[in-house]
């Protein structure tokens, strides 16, 4: 980082490459039990509560996943 010119500080270190992988697989639609425990969270709750403003198409996935059971 640094040969690159980027100071490393939390926002731009290792902090924020574990927001972005967190963001990443809940974005995929990946589990928040799995994502707590790969984050080393005891506590899947805590999870939810820090990270769930990063995935803003929840609810348009959560709609059309009862739309898609309901067309079967």
């Amino acid at each position: 980082m640094e040969a690159a010119g980027i100071v490393p500080t939390r926002a731009t270190g290792m902090h924020a490459l574990r927001h972005f992988y967190a963001s990443a697989l809940l974005d995929a639609g990946k589990s928040f039990k799995a994502l707590a425990s790969y984050l080393g969270h005891s506590d899947p709750g805590f999870t939810l509560r820090v990270y769930t403003h990063l995935i803003p198409s929840s609810e348009e996935r959560t709609r059309h996943a009862i739309d898609d059971l309901l067309d079967r």
